[in-house]
C-alpha cells in the first residue's frame, strides 16, 4: 500500500437522503424517549463518534488555536493599503472591482449616489425575480443614501477616506450592523436593530465602505448548503438551479451576483470558503485571532472567524487590510503580529514549496481534481516546488470537528431553547445530536486538535503552503424535495465540507479561489492553507492563479456601471 495512502483514513460516507414528512418525522422521533435513544445512537454510529470515542489521544487539550506572535501588536493601526489600487486587465469576464468604483469616483465619472441608486434598485429587483436572489436580506435606502452623501462630498473636496470610500460592501446576518437587526438567519433573533456596530462592519464604516445591508445565511450557520426556510434559499449566480454554499451564503452569491465587490463572511467549518468556491468568488479565513469577533453572534467561539469575501484577490486584500488587527473588545486578537502584507503582489513563487498529501488532494471529484491538479502544473511553470506531505488522523480531525462546533453552538443557543420548535429541520437535528456529545467527547476533540495542530507544524517545516481543493464537489442541485422546509444530505455535506475543517480546528489560515469551471459552468476553485500569520503568501499565490484562470460570467449578474 502507497505510504500516504496507508496514513489517509477519511472514507465518503453513504447515508439516507431525508426530507418533507419523513424528515420532519424522524426530527420529532429523536425526542421520543426509547425511539429518539436508538436513533441518536444510530447516528453517533454513522457520523463516526462512536468509533472517536475508542480511540485514545493523549496530547493535553487545546481549547482555542491560539498561534503568539514573537512581536505582537497591540493596537489597531489605520491600514497603510498596500495594494495597487487601479484597475488591471484580467482574461475572459471581468468584475467590477473596488478600483474601478475609486478611479470612477476620482474622475468624477459616477458618484457614490450614482452607485448607491443602481445597488438599492438591483438589490430590489434580485429578491423581485422568480426564484429570487435572496442574497441581500436587509436593506435601508435611507441610510444607504445618507452614506452616498457623504462620500460623494469627500471625493467633491478630494478628501476620500480609503480606496475602499464609496465601495458596496454588505455584510452576513451573523454580524452587527446598525441599524439591522442581526437575525443569525433564525425566525426569532434580531427582534431590535443593533445598536452599534461590530468591529468589522464599525473598521468599514471609518474608511468610508458603502455599507449596503446584511445578507442571507444558513440558519446559525449549522449547514453549508444556503437554504433558509425562514428567510429563503440563497441562489448560485452561475445557476439559480444549484446551491450558493454556506453559510455565508448570501455574502458569496451577492459578490459572484454583482451587488457588491465585497461582502463580508464568518466561518466556523468552511463557511466563507465553500460559499466562495461554489459562486467562484475569493474567500479568506485568516488566522484564529486575526480579525475581531467582537459584534458577532457567539456561536462557535474556538473555531470561528470573520474575513472577507470578493470577486477579486486585490479586493479580498484590501477589506482584510481594513478588517484586520487587534482589537481590545476580542482578546484573542490581542497575539497577532502586525498585520502587514506589503509586496504581497509581488511574490516569487521560485521561493513556494506546495505541499499536497496526494490521497487527500484526490478525494472529490473528477472535475475538481483535474482543475486543481492543472493549477498546479501552472504554479510549477511559474517557478513553484511540489513536495509529497502527509497529514495522519484527518478522521479523527473531521469528528473533532463535527464535536467542537455543534457543541459549541447547543451551548450558545441554550439560552434560547424555548424557541427551539422555531429551527428548521436539518438544524434540529444537529442541536439534538450535539446534546448527545458528553463532556469526555469535547476534551477529547481538543486533544485531537493539539495533535492535528502538530501535524500541521510538522507539515509546514517542509513546505510553505498546503494545496486542496476547497470542495469535494461543485455546487449541487437544489432538490425539488428540499423545499421549503429544508433536507438531510449528510452524504453531500462530507463532500462539501472534507477540506475546510482542519483550518478552523487547528486555527491557520486558508484561502478559496477559483481555477475553473465545469461542463455546466459550474466554478471549481482551490483551497490553500498557510502558516500562522501569513495571509500575505496566501493572497500572493491566489493573484497568480486568478492572473491564469479565464474567468466566466456568472448568468445572474448586475453590472452597476452600465445602463
Amino acid at each position: 500500500m502507497d505510504g500516504n495512502q496507508s496514513v489517509y483514513d477519511i472514507k465518503s460516507a453513504q447515508l439516507p437522503y431525508l426530507h418533507g414528512f419523513g424528515l420532519r418525522m424522524f426530527v420529532k422521533a429523536l425526542g421520543w424517549p426509547v425511539v429518539g435513544r436508538l436513533l441518536v445512537d444510530n447516528l453517533l454510529a454513522t457520523a463516526g463518534i462512536k468509533a472517536f470515542r475508542q480511540k485514545q489521544f493523549t496530547e493535553e487539550p487545546t481549547l482555542m488555536p491560539i498561534h503568539f506572535a514573537d512581536h505582537p501588536v497591540r493596537e489597531y493601526a489605520v491600514p497603510h493599503f498596500e495594494s495597487k489600487q487601479v484597475p488591471e486587465s484580467i482574461e475572459g469576464f471581468r468584475f467590477a472591482t473596488a478600483a474601478d468604483f475609486h478611479q470612477a469616483y476620482l474622475e468624477a465619472k459616477f458618484s457614490p449616489l450614482d452607485v448607491a441608486e443602481r445597488v438599492i434598485v438591483a438589490v430590489e429587483d434580485s429578491n423581485q425575480q422568480s426564484p429570487p436572489l435572496r442574497a441581500v436580506i436587509a436593506t435601508d435606502a435611507g441610510e444607504i443614501r445618507q452614506q452616498a452623501e457623504a462620500s460623494a462630498a469627500r471625493y467633491l473636496d478630494g478628501n476620500p477616506l480609503s480606496p475602499i470610500d464609496g465601495v458596496p460592501v454588505a455584510v452576513k446576518d451573523e454580524i452587527d450592523l446598525a441599524p439591522y437587526p442581526t437575525t443569525v438567519g433564525t425566525a426569532f433573533l434580531g427582534d431590535s436593530p443593533a445598536r452599534s456596530d461590530a468591529t468589522v462592519a464599525g473598521r468599514l464604516r471609518a474608511m468610508g465602505a458603502l455599507l449596503i445591508g446584511k445578507t442571507n445565511m444558513h440558519e446559525i450557520g449549522i449547514n453549508v448548503t444556503g437554504l433558509n426556510p425562514h428567510h429563503g434559499i440563497v441562489r448560485n449566480p452561475y445557476s439559480t438551479a444549484h446551491y450558493s454554499g454556506g453559510s455565508s451564503s448570501g455574502s458569496g452569491s451577492a459578490v459572484a451576483a454583482g451587488l457588491c465587490p465585497v461582502a463580508i463572511g464568518a466561518d466556523g467549518g468552511g463557511s466563507i470558503r465553500i460559499p466562495s468556491a461554489f459562486c467562484g468568488v475569493v474567500g479568506i479565513k485568516s488566522t484564529f485571532g486575526r480579525i475581531s469577533e467582537h459584534g458577532a453572534f457567539p456561536l462557535c467561539w474556538s473555531v470561528a472567524h470573520i474575513g472577507p469575501l470578493a470577486a477579486t484577490t486585490r479586493d479580498a486584500a484590501l477589506a482584510w487590510q481594513v478588517i484586520a488587527g487587534p482589537d481590545p473588545l476580542d482578546r484573542n486578537t490581542r497575539h497577532q503580529p502586525a498585520p502587514e502584507i506589503g509586496g504581497w503582489d509581488q511574490i516569487d513563487l521560485s521561493q513556494i514549496r506546495i505541499g499536497v498529501f496526494w490521497p487527500w488532494f484526490r478525494h472529490a471529484s473528477a472535475d475538481i481534481v483535474a482543475a486543481n491538479q492543472t493549477m498546479l502544473a501552472k504554479y510549477q511553470s511559474m517557478g513553484a516546488q511540489i513536495v509529497d506531505i502527509q497529514l495522519p488522523d484527518l478522521e479523527a480531525a473531521r469528528v473533532a470537528h463535527i464535536i467542537t462546533i455543534t457543541a459549541e453552538m447547543s451551548q450558545s443557543l441554550r439560552s434560547f431553547h424555548h424557541h427551539f420548535e422555531k429551527h428548521g429541520l436539518d438544524v434540529k437535528t444537529n442541536l439534538l445530536l450535539a446534546r448527545s456529545f458528553t463532556a469526555e467527547d469535547y476534551v477529547q476533540a481538543q486533544r485531537v486538535r493539539t495533535r492535528l495542530m502538530a501535524h500541521f507544524a510538522a507539515a509546514f517545516e517542509q513546505v510553505d503552503v498546503i494545496a486542496t481543493p476547497s470542495v469535494g464537489l461543485a455546487a449541487p442541485p437544489i432538490k425539488p424535495h428540499a423545499l421549503p422546509d429544508g433536507d438531510s444530505d449528510v452524504t453531500v455535506t462530507t463532500e462539501i465540507m472534507r477540506f475546510a475543517q482542519p483550518a478552523n480546528l487547528t486555527g491557520l489560515p486558508a484561502i478559496s479561489f477559483p481555477v475553473g469551471y465545469n461542463q455546466e459552468g459550474l466554478p471549481l476553485s482551490m483551497q490553500l492553507m498557510g502558516r500562522p500569520w501569513d495571509e500575505k503568501t496566501l493572497f500572493g499565490m491566489a493573484l497568480r492563479a486568478e492572473q491564469v484562470t479565464v474567468r466566466q460570467k456568472p448568468t445572474w449578474h448586475y453590472d452597476l456601471f452600465g445602463d
